[in-house]
């Protein structure tokens, strides 16, 4: 790994001066390996489950007695019906696929294996006899022949439950699934509670299927017009800002000046004519508005104090989205950040979701109530299941990470890279090559932290929706309350990290070190981080609103032909929840970027004065930037030197 001994490294860091990119050593290397521990044991739950025999129950899947279809098997002990050849049986076939246990996830039905699933609907008894008498398939139990379908008393218990609707094997997982949706018409009113009727329904999927090319365009129309906004905002950002500011100074003067006026019509009006029952009514109501009217009054006074503080800072937001238009120009390879980012979770899912279904089949035959078999894992190996719920956070968590670090080490190299004509010729490589050798224990120790704070939020949120109804009032309260805390505090824990990233990209120190000095710069600018946090992240969001509405327009004009408008309904929701996570995907890449060079401009900010030897890093317009402040600084008479002023140096000991 090319890592070095931290204890050393992190003292000599603190005599040497600050100097960005220059001195490189690994940082928090036991919480590297104690990543890789873990990820060891996540490889041990997927071998095991494999090793034991789950995968074959998976693939192929098994009877109620514990019969893998397909092949022959081992007589199980005090089990009826088990050690069955089932080489010709291939198909799990249920005898009532329709009866869904939602709370258990699971088919609450006898499984038999059968050589072929019916293609079309059986309506009688006679009807599953032909059928096994000509396909060889017996639907019904093992101890019935299918000469006695129609003559055993039995039959009606042993035998599927009519009618047995037509099925079609699922690929790859030999599984007789019911062609006709309406099947599932349980489940479909649990997850879709507005659709009450099945042809509603069935138009909806009708007008995916028929305008799935239409779709397809949209979405990669959303795809273009987000890498679009990404290079133009930069231009729009000074017009945009000033839109929002008039228009919420409008909009807050505005409405109160309509409650003032309500409050003055209704104080006007004539209470002779109001009658005495409704008088008390007349009175609240007055009284509500004037305290209506004060409140938008005293928000509205806030809001113009909070403006007249920040009207500056609102100008280095401009200047910073500025700067960020310019940072995607000579870095590329961040816009597609997010596609390698996607494609890393998207694999790593796919091997969870697999190693989890394989976890569901693997463990020892147990015999249940019913006198059928479950396989369930005993002995510590049981707890299995919770390491692999941590491991789907605390590694989905690691890869957000890396992305973290790795844009903050390639927009720090283009920050304090004074030519940039001498940048790498992949500074996001470059970037990626830093964090590979140096910053994985960092990644590693900034994710799991996230994950102490969001495994509890989600325990809470189980208790909540299984307590849904039961609880009393004071507990409901209680645990939103909580719920809402650790939501906020990993909110906070997120923007922190990030931070800390980059100043470990900068300074290459530990993460603790690196949040704290991060912490510290955020707070001497908390003004400036309050500006970029509101009138930034309005404008991103607004970029999405854009986006969204674009794409949702041109879904309109492009199915316009089709004159039965609610089949436009799913569509339109498809193509606008694609178009809002692609937007929320390249626009939080801006928005790091833009976090990023705010943190790195406050440190030149607070080392540089632009005097010789101490030359700022920053671009010409930041600079622009700190002259204008300058020069205001030196009209009000205070003589110094606002945002170019010397402070306690990053790193101690300086």
């Amino acid at each position: 790994m090319g890592c070095c001994n931290s204890a050393s490294s992190a003292a000599q860091s603190s005599k040497r001066e600050w100097k960005p990119l220059e001195d490189r050593s690994c940082t928090d290397i036991p919480w590297l390996l104690l990543f890789i521990l873990f990820c060891i044991g996540m490889g041990f739950i997927c071998g095991f489950s494999v090793a034991t025999g789950a995968a074959a129950r998976l693939v192929s899947g098994y009877d109620s007695y514990g019969n893998i279809c397909g092949q022959k098997n081992a007589k199980l002990e005090a089990i009826p019906n088990s050690g069955m050849d089932h080489t010709h049986r291939k198909y799990v076939f249920f005898l009532d696929p329709c009866n869904l246990d939602l709370i258990n996830r699971k088919i609450k039905s006898v499984a038999l294996c059968v050589a072929a699933c019916p293609r079309q609907e059986l309506k009688t008894l006679s009807d599953v006899q032909k059928f096994a008498e000509i396909n060889g398939s017996a639907l019904c139990s093992y101890n019935l022949k299918p000469s006695e379908y129609t003559t055993s008393s039995k039959a009606s218990v042993l035998c599927p439950k009519l009618p047995v609707p037509a099925s079609a094997p699922i690929p790859f997982f030999h599984r007789c699934a019911p062609v006709n949706i309406s099947c599932y018409a349980k489940f479909a009113e649990a997850l879709i509670t507005f659709v009450s009727d099945n042809s509603v329904l069935h138009r909806l999927i009708s007008g995916v299927m028929t305008s799935k090319e239409i779709i397809l365009g949209l979405c990669l129309l959303s795809l273009v017009l987000s890498m679009i906004l990404m290079v133009i905002i930069r231009y729009i950002s000074r017009i945009l800002v000033w839109i929002l500011t008039i228009l919420l100074i409008l909009g807050s003067l505005g409405g109160t000046g309509v409650l003032w006026w309500l409050y003055a019509k209704q104080r006007k009006s004539p209470k002779e004519t109001v009658i005495p029952e409704q008088l008390q009514v007349a009175e609240d109501n007055l009284r509500a508005l004037l305290i209506y009217a004060i409140s938008a009054t005293v928000f509205t006074v806030i809001l113009f104090l909070i403006m007249l503080v920040m009207r500056k800072r609102v100008a280095l937001t401009i200047a910073l989205f500025h700067v960020a238009g310019k940072v995607f120009i000579h870095l590329p390879l961040l816009v597609f950040q997010p596609f390698w980012t996607f494609l890393a979770l998207v694999l790593f899912w796919v091997y969870w979701i697999m190693t989890l279904l394989f976890l569901g089949t693997t463990g020892s035959a147990v015999k249940n109530d019913q006198g059928f078999v479950e396989f369930k894992v005993s002995g510590p190996l049981q707890y299995m299941w919770w390491y692999h719920v941590v491991g789907l956070i605390w590694i989905s968590e690691f890869i957000l990470a890396c992305q973290q670090m790795t844009v903050a080490g390639a927009v720090v190299t283009y920050y304090f890279t004074r030519d940039k004509r001498n940048l790498p010729f992949t500074p996001i490589l470059a970037s990626v090559n830093r964090l590979i050798r140096y910053h994985l224990g960092t990644v590693a120790k900034g994710s799991f932290i996230i994950t102490l704070v969001k495994i509890p939020r989600m325990i809470l949120m189980y208790i909540h929706s299984q307590l849904k109804g039961k609880e009393n009032a004071c507990a409901r309260c209680v645990l939103k309350s909580c719920i809402c805390c650790l939501w906020c505090l990993e909110k906070c824990l997120n923007y922190l990290n990030q931070n800390a990233y980059t100043a470990t990209a900068i300074n290459s120190t530990n993460f603790c070190t690196s949040a704290k000095d991060a912490f510290v710069i955020l707070v001497e600018n908390a003004l400036r981080v309050a500006a970029i946090n509101t009138v930034g992240d309005f404008m991103l969001f607004l970029g999405k609103v854009l986006i969204v509405c674009s794409t949702g327009l041109a879904g309109i004009m492009l199915l316009n032909y089709q004159q039965d408008y609610t089949v436009w309904v799913l569509p339109l929701i498809i193509v606008c929840l694609f178009a809002f996570l692609v937007a929320h995907c390249f626009l939080s890449i801006y928005e790091m970027v833009v976090d990023v060079l705010f943190l790195c401009f406050a440190i030149d900010t607070k080392y540089n004065d632009g005097s010789p030897g101490r030359e700022f890093y920053m671009d010409k317009v930041l600079m622009e930037f700190v002259e204008n402040s300058r020069k205001a600084m030196k009209e009000a008479g205070k003589g110094g030197v606002a945002d170019a002023r010397e402070l306690k140096p990053m790193l101690r000991g300086r």
